[in-house]
């Protein structure tokens, strides 16, 4: 068998044994199956439904109906269906969670590679710059450059991503300075191996896993980001469980007794951040060893 032939088989047999992990923990299971749900409902949404109920001149039902046949989530203000609001917000909420934790874990793993690849000057200065955001505000600063930079989902993921990597920059770094620690480091240097190389090739593939747990930890928070800041009125201008839970306040919707159009929405995110960090709590049993049979 060929060099590239046993790699292949060994990383399916790693892809075999971290299945049958994941799948021995109960609460990693129940997570996943909310968030397959959850997305599912988000791509499915333009197939069976029409955005044109979206449009307020173009609701239908009467403003704050409660359920009923025709709408089974009730209406909101503008007699716009809610469980059609719900749908579509869907796909706005997941997919600024989804892009701004990304965004938020490429920027922290690379400050968290380098600065604990870089020692001396280079790694003191990016860790100043990563305390510094660490110790302000996130939301605060997430809510100014959202004002500073215009609506759009395009920015909350900007506003969200840029201002919640520091956490995962220190927890990466913590990780590297372990790595770099090991002896095969040391023989790859001796051997002529670059900064590069080393952290490309050696660093990298070691914190992966743990950069994957906190991934999705990562996507929780930044759901739960979304969701203040359209509540707060800085959202994306798009139609968001953080913006119906906004029109709700707006409207009284809770001192009205509409409750139909407070409780989904509300639901969703906690339903969807809970399953995420099902998720990330499972990743982090099966990805680290000293955690194995910790969470069930």
């Amino acid at each position: 068998m060929t060099r590239r032939g046993v790699a292949r088989t060994r990383r399916r047999a790693a892809l075999a044994r971290f299945c049958r992990a994941y799948a021995a923990n109960r609460s990693g299971l129940y997570g996943a199956a909310i968030l397959l749900a959850a997305v599912t409902a988000a791509l499915v949404t333009p197939l069976v439904t029409d955005a044109a109920g979206m449009d307020v001149t173009g609701a239908t039902g009467t403003a704050m109906a409660p359920p009923s046949a025709e709408f089974p989530l009730g209406t909101d203000e503008s007699g716009r269906s809610v469980l059609l609001m719900l749908l579509w917000g869907s796909r706005v909420s997941l997919l600024i969670g989804f892009m701004s934790a990304l965004l938020s874990m490429v920027i922290g793993t690379v400050f968290g590679i380098a600065a604990g690849h870089f020692r001396g000057p280079v790694g003191a200065v990016l860790m100043r710059v990563t305390d510094w955001f660490l110790v302000l505000p996130s939301l605060v600063l997430a809510m100014v450059l959202a004002a500073v930079l215009g609506g759009g989902a395009s920015t909350i993921v900007l506003a969200i991503g840029v201002t919640s990597w520091a956490s995962t920059a220190r927890l990466i770094r913590a990780q590297t300075l372990a790595v770099e620690a090991r002896p095969y480091i040391e023989r790859s240097r001796a051997l002529g191996a670059g900064h590069w190389h080393v952290m490309t090739r050696h660093v990298l593939p070691n914190v992966a896993p743990l950069v994957l747990a906190n991934t999705t930890l990562t996507v929780a928070g930044a759901i739960v980001a979304e969701s203040t800041l359209a509540f707060l009125g800085a959202g994306s201008g798009q139609v968001s469980w953080g913006g119906m839970l906004r029109g709700s306040y707006d409207w009284g919707a809770a001192t009205s007794g509409a409750w139909w159009y407070v409780l989904p929405p509300g639901l969703c995110i906690v339903a969807v951040v809970l399953a995420f960090t099902l998720c990330g709590r499972a990743l982090e049993a099966v990805l680290n060893p000293r955690l194995r049979g910790v969470a069930r």
